[in-house]
C-alpha cells in the first residue's frame, strides 16, 4: 500500500527535490514520531517563538513575518490545547505538524521560519525543555515527599521499634530515625534532580544540522528566551547529546528503587503479621472473594514501577552506545521511553506521597516488636566492654551465651535474673538491667546520626531548615 497522491506531495514538500516518491505505507510507520512526540508541542512552539524574535532582532526577518510567524504559532499552539488540532503521521513529527499547520495560517512567511536551523537542533531543544520540565516535576515531587516522611518523623521521634538487619530484629531504633532514612534517600534523589537540571541547561537551538550556520543568529539571545543558562558550545555535540536524557532516566531509576524499597517495607509493615502501620482506605483495595482482606495495591503497584523505570534507562543507554557524532535516525527511539518513565516516576512520587501522609503506625505493635528477638544484646555487649573493660570479642562470647541461656529460657534478656547472668559471668552486676530496656537502649544511642529521639530531632530540624 502507498500513500494517497496528497500524503505523497506533502511528504515530497517535506523532504525536498531529493526524493521522486512518497514513502511507502510500511516506511511511515517506522519513520513517524507524530504518535509519541506531539507531547513536545508546547517546547516545540516555545522553541520556534523564541527563534523567531531572534531572526527578527537579527535582522534576518522583516518584522512583519516575525509578527506573523509569532501570532500563528500561538494560534497553533490554542488548537492543540483545545484538541481540535489535526495530527498526520505523513508529516512524520511534531516539528513538521506545527510548521504545515502555520503555513496553512499566516502562508509563505511560515517557510522562512526554519532559517538558520535544522530539526537536529530543534528537536534537541524540545527535548531538553521537555526533560527540563521533568526535573522540575520531579523536585517538587520529591520536596512534597520529604515533607510527609519530615512529618512522620517528628510525630513519632521517641516511638520505639526494632531495627533490621536481613530482615531479622537487630537492634531498637526509633520509629522517627527510620522514617529521617527514607528523608535522606529522597533527599539524595533531590540533589541529583537538581545537579542534572545545573548541568543540562545550554541550548542546542541554533547549532543547525551539525556545523552551525552561516547566518549571523545570536544564540545567547535565544538561550536566554528559553531559560538556559548559555548556549551548547560545540555544534557538533548540541544535536547528538541525550545525556540529559540519560541523567534524567539514571536518576529516576535509584529514585524509584528507593520508591519501591519503601513500598516493599509498607506491604510487611501493613501485613496481618506485622500489624507496624495501617494504610488508609485510598490506598487499598478489597478481595473479590476473601471479605476481611485490605491490600496495599498501591504499595504494590509502586514497587513494580521500577522495572518500568529500569527498563527506560536501559533502552536508551542501548540506542546511544554505538552511535557516530551526530544525527542519526536511531535517536528517534529517544523519547517514548523517557516519557513513560517521567510519567511513572511522577506518579509513583504523588501515591507515596500520599500514602505516607496518610499512614498510622501502630506504636503499641512497634514497641512490642522493638523488645523481641533479643534486640538489646548488643547493648548488653556494650556495657559489658564500657563497664567492665573486657574486649568486644569476649563481650561478645559472654553475650551470646546470654542469649543462649535466654532463648533456652524461653524469654528475653530483661527477664533473667541477675543470678542467671551471672551464672555465664560473674562480673556482672545489677546495674546492666538499666541498658537492656528498648526505651533506654535507643535513648543511649546519642552519637550523631544516631536513633536517640534527640539525635533525631535535631535531624528533622536541619531538614526542615533544608527545606525551607
Amino acid at each position: 500500500m502507498t500513500d494517497t497522491p496528497a500524503a505523497s506531495a506533502t511528504a515530497n514538500q517535506m523532504w525536498g527535490g531529493r526524493f521522486a516518491a512518497g514513502p511507502d505505507a510500511i516506511m511511515e510507520a517506522i519513520n513517524a514520531s507524530i504518535g509519541f512526540d506531539k507531547r513536545m508541542a508546547a517546547q516545540d512552539i516555545a522553541g520556534s517563538r523564541a527563534h523567531a524574535a531572534m531572526l527578527g532582532a537579527t535582522g534576518i526577518l522583516e518584522p512583519s513575518d516575525v509578527q506573523a510567524i509569532r501570532e500563528g504559532l500561538l494560534t497553533v499552539l490554542s488548537e492543540i490545547e483545545a484538541g481540535t488540532f489535526q495530527f498526520s503521521t505523513a508529516l512524520e513529527d511534531i516539528h513538521m505538524n506545527v510548521e504545515a499547520r502555520l503555513k496553512q495560517i499566516i502562508g509563505e512567511p511560515a517557510g522562512r521560519l526554519h532559517t538558520g536551523r535544522s530539526r537536529n537542533d530543534q528537536v534537541a531543544t524540545d527535548f531538553k525543555l521537555w526533560v527540563r520540565d521533568q526535573l522540575d516535576a520531579a523536585e517538587q515531587g520529591l520536596i512534597a515527599l520529604i515533607g510527609a516522611l519530615l512529618d512522620q518523623a517528628e510525630a513519632g521521634a521517641d516511638w520505639v521499634m526494632p531495627g533490621f538487619t536481613h530482615l531479622q530484629t537487630a537492634q531498637p531504633v526509633t520509629w522517627g530515625h527510620h522514617m529521617m532514612a527514607y528523608v535522606e534517600m529522597f533527599g539524595r534523589d533531590l540533589c541529583r534532580v537538581r545537579d542534572a537540571r545545573a548541568r543540562m541547561n545550554t541550548s542546542p537551538l541554533g547549532a543547525a544540522a551539525l556545523a552551525g550556520t552561516s547566518f549571523p543568529i545570536d544564540r545567547h539571545m535565544t538561550a536566554e528566551a528559553l531559560g538556559f543558562d548559555a548556549p551548547a558550545a560545540n555544534s557538533l555535540d548540541a544535536v547528538s547529546d541525550r545525556d540529559f536524557a540519560l541523567e534524567f532516566l539514571g536518576a529516576a531509576s535509584i529514585c524509584a528503587m528507593h520508591l519501591s524499597r519503601f513500598a516493599e517495607e509498607l506491604v510487611i509493615w501493613s501485613s496481618a503479621q506485622f500489624r507496624f502501620v495501617s494504610l488508609s482506605d485510598r490506598f487499598s483495595t478489597g478481595s473479590s472473594i476473601m471479605p476481611q482482606k485490605k491490600n496495599p495495591d498501591a504499595a504494590e503497584l509502586i514497587r513494580a514501577k521500577v522495572g518500568r523505570i529500569f527498563g527506560a534507562n536501559t533502552a536508551l543507554m542501548m540506542v546511544m552506545k554505538g552511535l557516530p557524532l551526530t544525527y542519526s535516525k536511531d535517536m528517534q527511539e529517544d523519547k517514548e521511553q523517557v516519557f513513560d518513565a517521567a510519567d511513572n516516576l511522577m506518579l509513583a512520587l504523588a501515591v507515596m506521597t500520599g500514602m505516607v501522609g496518610d499512614m498510622t503506625a501502630n506504636r503499641e505493635s512497634l514497641a512490642a516488636a522493638a523488645g523481641s528477638g533479643f534486640s538489646t544484646a548488643t547493648d548488653l555487649a556494650d556495657w559489658l566492654v564500657r563497664v567492665l573493660g573486657l574486649p568486644f570479642r569476649d563481650a561478645h562470647h559472654i553475650t551470646g551465651s546470654i542469649v543462649a541461656l535466654a532463648e533456652s529460657r524461653g524469654c528475653d534478656l530483661p527477664d533473667l535474673t541477675l543470678d542467671d547472668m551471672t551464672s555465664v559471668y560473674e562480673g556482672i552486676t545489677a546495674e546492666v538491667f538499666e541498658v537492656l530496656g528498648v526505651e533506654n537502649s535507643v535513648r543511649s544511642r546519642t552519637s550523631y546520626g544516631g536513633t536517640a529521639p534527640e539525635q533525631v530531632r535535631a535531624q528533622i530540624a536541619r531538614w526542615k531548615e533544608l527545606m525551607a
